[in-house]
C-alpha cells in the first residue's frame, strides 16, 4: 500500500503546519505535516497501523501506518509539562489500530487552560513520503478526510533501503548496559526513524528494545558496534554513541553504600541495622487462561492493561522516578510487544501471552550468565505480575499487612511490592536472591530501609515471628541471636538514636567550630508553614526564601498586597531572626502561564532569574515594595538570583533604592547576590565590592560548571557538587568576599550534606542554609572540626581529580 487516506483525528479547525505557533513544528524540523485545533477530547487514529510509542505523559502518540509512514500526533503545545494530568492513554506500544479507533482521551477544558495551545500537530516523522492536504483552512468533523500520504518511503520497505552507517565505541558505564541505560538508549532514538542495532560478542539487538539490549549481556569496557540503516542513520548512530561515551547517565563507580560481602555470603543492598520479627513473603502467580476469547478482544485487553500499569507507575523519590521510567520502557518494549502479539494471534489469552513474552525475555537475560543483568529478571517478573493482576481485575499484586518492626524475608522482592508496604512498620528486608543494584535495593536505600540481598535459600526457612538481627552494614543476618547479641545490637541502635537526639537537643545553640569560629546555620524555606519546624530544628534564620512559590500554579501574578501579607507572616514567625528573601526566580524550568516567553532552545541559558526581573521591571518593583513594607529593616535581606556581573547588580540596586525612597525607608537594606554561574564565581571579588553578601547556589553552579543539564538523565550522574571544579569556584567566592569584608555562604543542596560542611567552611563560607531536617546534624558536624583542619581538608578536596575522590577523602577523615 503506497497511499493512505488521513482522517481528522478529532473535530476542529484543520490547517497547515505553518500555523502552529511553535518554531520546531512550524519550521518542519520534525517533518512535514498539518494541524487540527480540537473541539473535542478524544484523539482517534487517522489511519490504520501499529502504535509505535505512547509517552508516559500520554500527550502524544506515534503510529506506523500500513504503508510504512510514521505519524506523530502531539496533542497541544508544551503539554509534556503537564506530567500526564488530564490525559488517559487508551492504547500502548505494539497495539494494532484501525482508522477511527480511540487512542487518547483528554480533558479538553483542563488541558486547554494549562497548555500553551491546544492546536495539535500531525507530523510525518520519517523520510520518503509525500503529504497532500485536502483544502486546509476549514472546520472538519472527526473521521473526515484531510489528506493523503503516499510514497515508498523508508518505512514501506524497511529502513534498510536507506543509508547505512556504523560506529564502534567502548561502554564506559560501570555496570554495562542494564535496564536504565538500555531505556536511555531506546529513548535517545525516539526522534529518529532509522533502524538501529547494537552488536557485541557475536550477538546483535534492536536498539529500541530494552529487553533485546539486556540480552546482549554488555559489560563495562566491552566494545559495541552501533549500526543504523535509513535516511537519518548517521544522526541516530551518533546520538547513541554520544550517550554511551558519556557513560549512559550512570555513575562511574558503584555506590559506596553497596558493600559486597565475601563470596558465598549475603550482600548489602542498603546499609543500616535493624532488630525485628520475621514475616515470610511467599510469591504466588495468578492463574491465567491459556486460550483467548478472540484476537481483537485479547489484543485490546492487553493494550489497556499495559497502559493502566504504565500510568500507575509513580515517581516520589528520585530513585523511584528513575525506576518507574525504566519500567515504562519495558512496558513499551517492541520485542515484548511482538512476542505477546504472536501468542495472541495464535489464539492465546492476553495474560498467557504476556507471561510467555516476559518469561522468554527473562530466560534470554539469564542465558547471558551476567549476575548483574540477571537482577533485571525481577523487573520483568514485577511487570508480568502487575499486568496480569490488571487483566484479572486486581489493582496490584498483593503484599501482606505487616506488624511494627518487621523484617521481611522473600525469595526476591519486586519494586511494586516494596512501594506497597507500610514502610513505617518495616524494619528491614532480606532476599534469598537479587543483587545490590536491583531496583528494589535502590528503593530501600533511598527510603533508609536496611536490606540484604543474595542471602541464599536458607533464609526462606526462618520461622515467622522469630526475632532476628539484620546488620546490613556488615552484610550479616543473625537468624537466632542470643541474649548477648541482641543486647549489643540494641545498644548500637540506641547509640544511633541518641546521636540524633543529641544533635536535636543541641540544635538551638549557635554553631561554631571546635576552636570557636562562628558559623551561622540557616534554613531554606518555601512557605510560611515551614517556619515553625525550621525554628524547632535550630535554624538561626532563613538563608533562602523561595518567593516563586507565590507565583507558580496560578493564572495571574500575585499583587503587592498578597505578597506583603505572606512575607509579613513569615517574618513574624521567624521572630527577630534574619530573613533573606530571594527575588523572583522563574523562567527556565519554572515557567508561568501569565508570562508568555518566546520558545528557547536552551531555557537554562535563557531569560530567567534576575534577567527576567530586569526585563519585567513592573514585577520587580512590585515585589521589592512588598518585601520592604512587610519585613522589618533590621531583619530584611534581599538576594538576587542568577547574577552574572556588576551591571545586573547595579540595575537591581537602583530599583531597590527607588522602592526604599518611595516607602520612606531610611535604613539601608542589605542586598546580596546568588553565585550560580561560573562567571559570577570568577568575578566574586568585583561583586563583593558592591554586594553586601554572597550566597552560592550549588545546584545551578554545578550544572553550569560541569556542562551537565540536571534535568537530563543521560548526564545526571555527573552532577555532584563536591566535584573539584565546583569547589575551586566556591573557593574564589570565599576569597572575593574576604577581600572586601563581606560574608559568604551556601544555600544550595550541598549545604545540607554534613560531609561537605568542613570543606565549605575551609573554602571561606561562614553561613550554611540547609533543609530544616538537616540543621541538627549539620550543626553537630561543624562543632567537631577546628578551622585549620577545615582549611586543610578543603585544599585536599580542591586538589582531587573527581567528586568520588573528594567524598572518599572526606569520609576517611571523618
Amino acid at each position: 500500500m503506497s497511499e493512505v487516506a488521513l482522517l481528522a483525528p478529532f473535530a476542529g479547525w484543520f490547517g497547515q503546519i505553518d500555523e502552529v505557533p511553535d518554531p520546531v513544528f512550524a519550521g518542519r524540523m520534525m517533518g512535514d505535516g498539518c494541524a487540527v485545533d480540537p473541539i473535542e477530547g478524544e484523539l482517534r487514529a487517522p489511519a490504520a497501523g501499529t502504535v509505535i510509542a505512547v509517552p508516559a505523559t500520554a500527550h502524544a502518540v506515534t503510529l506506523r501506518l500500513d504503508n510504512g509512514a510514521e505519524l506523530l500526533i502531539h496533542i497541544g503545545l508544551e503539554t509534556v509539562a503537564l506530567g500526564g494530568a488530564g490525559f488517559t492513554a487508551l492504547v500502548a506500544a505494539g497495539a494494532r489500530v484501525a482508522a477511527g479507533d480511540a487512542l487518547i482521551r483528554f480533558d479538553l477544558d483542563a488541558v486547554g487552560e494549562a497548555a500553551k495551545a491546544l492546536i495539535t500537530p500531525i507530523v510525518v516523522a520519517n523520510d520518503g513520503y509525500a503529504l497532500r492536504l485536502d483544502a486546509p483552512g476549514r472546520a472538519v468533523r472527526a473521521g473526515e478526510t484531510i489528506g493523503w500520504l503516499s510514497g515508498a518511503g523508508a518505512g514501506a520497505t524497511g529502513a534498510a533501503d536507506g543509508e547505512s552507517y556504523s560506529r564502534n565505541v567502548p561502554v564506559a558505564a560501570a555496570h554495562g548496559i542494564h535496564a536504565r541505560p538500555a531505556a536511555r538508549i531506546a529513548a535517545s532514538l525516539r526522534p529518529f526513524a532509522a533502524e538501529v542495532t547494537l552488536a557485541a560478542g557475536g550477538k546483535s539487538a534492536n536498539a529500541r528494545s530494552t529487553v533485546a539490549l539486556l540480552g546482549l549481556g554488555v559489560r563495562a569496557d566491552d566494545a559495541v558496534t552501533i549500526t543504523g540503516i535509513g535516511g537519518d542513520a548517521r544522526g541516530a548512530v551518533d546520538a547513541v554513541a554520544a550517550l554511551i561515551l558519556a557513560g549512559l547517565g550512570e555513575a562511574a563507580a558503584a555506590s559506596p553504600a553497596v558493600r559486597p560481602a565475601p563470596t558465598g555470603q549475603a550482600v548489602t543492598g542498603a546499609p543500616g541495622l535493624a532488630i525485628g520479627q520475621v514475616i515470610q513473603l511467599r510469591a504466588v502467580d495468578l492463574d491465567v487462561p491459556v486460550d483467548g476469547a478472540g484476537v481483537a478482544r485479547e489484543r485490546q485487553a492487553l493494550a489497556e492493561a499495559l497502559a493502566a500499569v504504565a500510568a500507575g507507575l509513580g515517581g516520589g523519590s528520585h530513585a523511584a522516578a528513575e525506576i518507574a521510567e525504566a519500567h515504562r520502557a519495558l512496558l513499551a518494549d517492541p520485542e515484548l510487544a511482538d512476542a505477546a502479539e504472536r501468542e495472541i494471534a495464535a489464539g492465546r489469552s492476553a495474560g498467557h501471552a504476556w507471561r510467555a513474552a516476559t518469561r522468554s525475555a527473562a530466560d534470554a537475560i539469564r542465558a547471558t550468565g551476567d549476575a548483574l543483568l540477571m537482577e533485571r529478571v525481577a523487573d520483568l517478573a514485577d511487570l508480568e505480575r502487575q499486568v496480569i493482576a490488571r487483566l484479572l481485575g486486581h489493582d496490584a499484586p498483593a503484599v501482606p499487612a505487616i506488624a511494627p518492626d518487621t523484617i521481611l524475608i522473600a525469595e526476591d522482592l519486586l519494586p511494586s511490592q516494596f512501594l506497597a508496604l507500610d514502610r513505617a512498620r518495616l524494619a528491614g528486608i532480606v532476599t534469598a536472591a537479587g543483587g545490590p543494584t536491583a531496583h528494589v535495593a535502590i528503593l530501600a536505600a533511598s527510603a533508609g530501609v536496611p536490606m540484604l540481598v543474595a542471602a541464599g535459600e536458607a533464609v526462606l526457612a526462618i520461622p515467622e515471628g522469630r526475632t532476628v538481627i539484620l546488620d546490613a552494614d556488615r552484610a550479616a543476618l543473625d537468624a537466632d541471636p542470643g541474649v548477648g547479641a541482641l543486647a549489643a545490637a540494641s545498644e548500637r541502635l540506641a547509640e544511633s538514636r541518641e546521636r540524633r537526639a543529641r544533635d536535636l537537643a543541641a540544635a538551638t545553640a549557635p554553631a561554631a567550630t571546635a576552636d570557636g569560629a562562628r558559623i551561622q546555620v540557616f534554613a531554606n524555606l518555601g512557605a510560611a508553614a515551614e517556619v515553625p519546624g525550621a525554628v524547632a530544628a535550630g535554624a538561626e534564620g532563613c538563608g533562602l526564601l523561595r518567593t516563586e512559590f507565590l507565583f507558580l500554579d496560578r493564572d495571574t501574578a500575585p499583587d503587592e498586597a498578597e505578597q506583603r501579607d505572606v512575607y509579613r507572616r513569615i517574618a513574624a514567625a521567624l521572630g527577630d531572626r534574619p530573613l533573606i528573601v530571594r527575588t523572583l526566580d522563574i523562567g527556565g524550568d519554572k515557567p508561568v502561564p501569565y508570562l508568555p516567553l518566546a520558545a528557547e532552545e536552551n531555557p537554562a541559558l535563557g531569560l530567567r532569574g534576575i534577567r527576567l526581573s530586569l526585563a519585567r521591571p513592573d514585577l520587580m518593583r512590585t515585589q521589592l515594595r512588598a518585601i520592604l513594607s512587610a519585613v522589618p529593616a533590621a531583619q530584611c535581606h534581599v538576594m538576587l538570583p542568577m547574577v552574572v556581573d556588576l551591571a545586573e547588580l547595579r540595575a537591581a540596586r537602583a530599583m531597590l533604592d527607588e522602592a526604599r525612597a518611595a516607602l520612606g525607608i531610611a535604613a539601608p537594606v542589605p542586598l546580596g547576590v546568588m553565585i550560580e554561574t561560573p562567571a559570577a564565581a570568577m568575578l566574586a571579588d568585583q561583586l563583593a565590592s558592591e554586594a553586601d553578601f554572597l550566597s552560592v547556589g550549588t545546584n545551578d553552579l554545578t550544572q553550569y560548571a560541569l556542562a551537565s543539564d540536571r534535568g537530563n538523565a543521560a548526564v545526571s550522574a555527573k552532577l555532584d557538587a563536591l566535584h573539584p571544579a565546583v569547589l575551586r569556584l566556591i573557593r574564589e567566592v570565599g576569597r572575593g568576599a574576604k577581600a572586601h569584608g563581606r560574608w559568604a555562604g551556601v544555600c544550595g543542596g550541598l549545604a545540607s550534606d554534613p560531609l561537605a560542611a568542613p570543606i565549605l567552611i575551609g573554602l571561606g563560607m561562614t553561613e550554611l542554609s540547609a533543609t530544616p531536617a538537616a540543621v541538627p546534624a549539620l550543626k553537630a558536624a561543624i562543632r567537631r572540626w577546628a578551622l585549620a583542619d577545615c582549611v586543610a581538608l578543603a585544599e585536599r578536596a580542591c586538589a582531587a581529580t573527581a567528586a568520588a575522590e573528594v567524598r572518599a577523602i572526606a569520609s576517611e577523615v571523618l
